[in-house]
């Protein structure tokens, strides 16, 4: 049988107890409806798994006891973040759910001419618990333990103007650097542009400050699918895939 995986943020260590509350509590209680003597896996971001045990389900909260503490998970040699144009929900969604399970370290979500999402200041903080939930459930998911940072979005100026020791790709159709041909580092960020693109502007202004053009192949891809697309072929070239 499949031993269930759940975030926490509390602190875990070997022969501690620790209640799980809220909505982890009702998942457990609810959906899968733990019994004592149950085992799951229980992981905080640190990048260890935990075994744990339910000693008492109640009627809003879980008891479980840390039996071990399991050998931490490698990630990927490759540290890469995507900086993705904002794009609407499910689309934004499905971009930071994929490239989480692909490997990769860090979200930057970037507003640039065309992107039409725009977030009211008092929403932000809404927003951001959301990404991050997802983050969360696609680790949860895919059996990483490290939990991918999602920062608050930035302008293209303040990214660009922002001192990082990394290099700097952005996939652009049409360009003659294919992806699959680049000399990668060991650290490096990839930028996706909203759905109509990035304008004359902001394409001078990235070639002006050294960002690499490169290009996945003949087709333009949507901006949800270009994201991990771009992941998967730099974690076969540079990462874990190989």
């Amino acid at each position: 049988m499949r031993i269930s995986r759940i975030h926490t943020d509390l602190a875990l260590e070997p022969e501690s107890e620790l209640v799980l509350q809220g909505g982890t509590a009702h998942y457990l209680l609810r959906v899968l409806r733990v019994i004592p003597g149950q085992t799951v896996i229980l992981f905080n971001g640190n990048g260890h798994d935990y075994v744990s045990e339910v000693v008492m389900p109640g009627k809003k909260d879980v008891r479980l006891r840390v039996l071990s503490r399991l050998p931490a998970r490698p990630e990927s040699p490759l540290r890469v973040t995507l900086v993705q144009a904002l794009s609407r929900g499910e689309r934004m969604d499905q971009t930071l759910q994929k490239s989480t399970e692909l490997g990769v370290v860090a979200f930057q979500p970037l507003i640039t001419e065309r992107v039409e999402v725009r977030i009211r200041p008092e929403k932000l903080e809404k927003r951001m618990e959301h990404w991050r939930n997802v983050v969360i459930s696609a680790c949860e998911q895919s059996g990483r333990a490290t939990i991918p940072d999602v920062n608050e979005p930035l302008s293209l100026d303040q990214w660009l103007g922002r001192a990082e020791e990394t290099q700097r790709l952005v996939l652009e159709p049409g360009s003659d650097n294919a992806l699959v041909n680049v000399a990668l580092e060991s650290k490096a960020e990839i930028l996706i542009g909203p759905e109509g693109g990035f304008s004359d502007k902001e394409l001078a202004m990235l070639r002006q400050c050294g960002v690499l053009p490169v290009s996945l192949g003949p087709r333009i891809l949507r901006t949800e699918t270009a994201g991990p697309a771009a992941i998967a072929v730099l974690q076969a070239i540079g990462g874990d895939f190989r």
